[in-house]
């Protein structure tokens, strides 16, 4: 299956796609002038077509007939053929389709959006316009696609892509954060006090309030908590809700910045903000003349990370990673590290991603291999350890402390209605005043020794939150000019909650540098980030917006 592209979705490595998965459907269609071709259907891999005998009209300009055609490189004219071909059950208007489920196993409610409007993430819009099927597809149930929706290349209106704006969009982070504030009024029920919030057009439950308002990310943390806000609301369908409809939020599910008024919370994030306003950036000029920089690229060797779409975190995002440092490298006067390396590959980039890497080293003395022997914390511990080390030699021949930049990137695996980069940085009420790193948990290596402690104070608590979020911001600014998709829900967070904790990882918590933050590239579990991150283009158009930040940040 090598080269194979899904609809847009991306392709899985036979070893990441489940062995219990529903085997594939194949039909053989005539095509026009005579012969035929087959038009598969396979699990999480979406539509592809037989290449070999297609006529040059059913694809895409520039495609080249290969073995098997994925969807997204059809013409129009060869998206209907294989949808009608796949799904001859279907009814097809002028502009409105009515697809009939024949594969429940094989088919979703994304999967159709992806197919019939353009786009995976207008599944909500599609539920909402088919309000009595249920989410779980039957065979027999039949879903109208109207023309709102219905890509114009199938005879609808729609555009292809979800229709998520809203005013805050073009707002900075604290500007965007205080609209969404304004939008919610606090009231009590019988069940105590809540925050109230009224629904708007196209807006969507899990988004637009449990991903806003709260700092739930994890799938089932944000399912299981917009089905209690339903029920709290009143909320038969969480699919179809109205515009102007009054969702009630409980106030121990808010993030900090929009608890009520007189709370330690608010209090803490306002004092934070107010830094953010009052710290001065530190020019180093176009050139970083005087910046230590300390990369990290998130897991590696038998540690893949997150897994989603035939995505894996740690190879791409260690190319994403790989592709910053060269261009810091060789167009900046910045002194740069890697926390980690593959030794196969050095710090090169590839275009081609195809299999998992197995060997990584933390680039301690001696090196750490990422080999599963040692315990899976000291791996990640022991990068922060490098970064202060490095850091600590760095102001030791009288560099400016102010200058030390720490990065980590990774990629999540966060509901799918999720979409985006986030960025996150280290909340100065979860940074501890003091923590050691006891030797048992160093692997042995040289820069504990003088590394493995580090101490906070209140002030450097909040200096180090206030400048972390000052360069967040001037990353969204450079990736979005760099067309690379942000999160358009709080893109900056200070705190992770996944399964009733609260945190923020070792590797921001315990670092020394003046500003440092965890970059979380993509979400897998949203086909359209998978897709970008398989793309080169993608990882290469990223690195160069981190670097734009970077002498952005660094400027005047």
């Amino acid at each position: 299956m090598e080269g194979l592209r899904p609809f847009g979705l991306l392709l899985l490595p036979a070893a990441l796609i489940a062995q219990d998965a529903p085997p594939p459907v194949s039909v053989s269609a005539p095509l026009p002038g005579g012969g035929s071709a087959r038009v598969r259907l396979q699990y999480k891999l979406g539509i592809t077509v037989e290449g070999a005998d297609l006529p040059r009209g059913f694809l895409k300009k520039g495609t080249r007939p290969e073995d098997w055609v994925a969807f997204v490189d059809l013409s129009p004219d060869g998206k209907r053929w294989a949808l009608i071909a796949l799904f001859p059950k279907d009814t097809w208007g002028r502009t409105r389709v009515t697809h009939v489920v024949q594969y429940p196993a094989l088919e979703s409610v994304w999967l159709m959006s992806a197919l019939f409007t353009g786009h995976g993430q207008n599944y909500d819009k599609l539920m909402a316009a088919n309000p009595g099927l249920p989410e779980k597809l039957v065979a027999g149930d039949a879903w109208s696609i109207p023309p709102e929706l219905l890509v114009k290349e199938l005879g609808g209106e729609g555009s292809g892509h979800p229709d998520r704006s809203q005013p805050e969009d073009e707002m900075d982070d604290e500007a965007r954060t205080n609209a969404y504030r304004a939008l919610l009024s606090f009231d009590k029920d019988a069940r105590g006090a809540y925050a109230a919030y009224h629904m708007r057009k196209g807006e969507a439950l899990y988004s637009a309030v449990v991903l806003r308002y709260t700092d739930r990310v994890d799938p089932k943390d944000v399912n299981d908590l917009a089905n209690a806000i339903a029920a709290r609301s009143g909320i038969a369908d969480i699919r179809g809700i109205q515009p102007g409809t009054l969702v009630k939020i409980p106030l121990d599910a808010l993030a900090d910045p929009f608890q009520p008024e007189g709370t330690k919370a608010l209090a803490e994030e306002q004092e934070v903000r107010a830094e953010v306003r009052r710290t001065a950036r530190v020019d180093a000029g176009p050139r970083l003349k005087g910046v230590r920089i300390v990369l990290d690229a998130g897991h590696g060797g038998v540690d893949k990370g997150a897994m989603a779409n035939g995505i894996w975190e740690s190879d791409f995002v260690y190319d994403i990673t790989m592709r910053v440092y060269r261009l810091l490298q060789e167009e900046t006067d910045a002194s740069v590290s890697s926390t980690i390396r593959y030794p196969d590959l050095g710090f090169d980039s590839r275009d081609h991603i195809r299999k998992s890497t197995s060997d990584a080293d933390v680039l301690t003395t001696p090196p750490f291999a990422i080999d599963g022997e040692g315990p899976h914390a000291t791996s990640v511990h022991l990068r922060w350890v490098l970064a202060n080390d490095l850091f600590d030699k760095f102001e030791a021949k009288k560099g400016d402390p102010r200058k030390t930049l720490f990065i980590s990137f990774h990629a999540d695996s966060l509901h799918p209605s999720a979409r985006g980069t986030m960025v996150y940085v280290p909340g100065a009420t979860l940074v501890p005043s003091r923590f050691y790193l006891a030797p048992t948990r160093t692997g042995g290596v040289r820069e504990a020794r003088t590394a493995s402690m580090v101490a906070f104070s209140g002030r450097q608590k909040l200096l180090g939150e206030a400048r972390s979020r000052q360069f967040a911001e001037v990353l969204l600014r450079a990736l979005d000019r760099a067309d690379v998709p942000v999160h358009t829900d709080r893109a900056i967070r200070n705190v992770i909650h996944r399964n009733g904790g609260s945190w923020i990882p070792a590797v921001l918590r315990y670092s020394e540098a003046s500003t440092k933050v965890l970059i979380e590239t993509a979400n897998l579990t949203n086909p359209g980030d998978a897709k970008n991150l398989r793309d080169p283009d993608f990882r290469q158009r990223f690195a160069e917006g981190v670097v734009a930040a970077i002498r952005a940040y660094f400027g005047k």
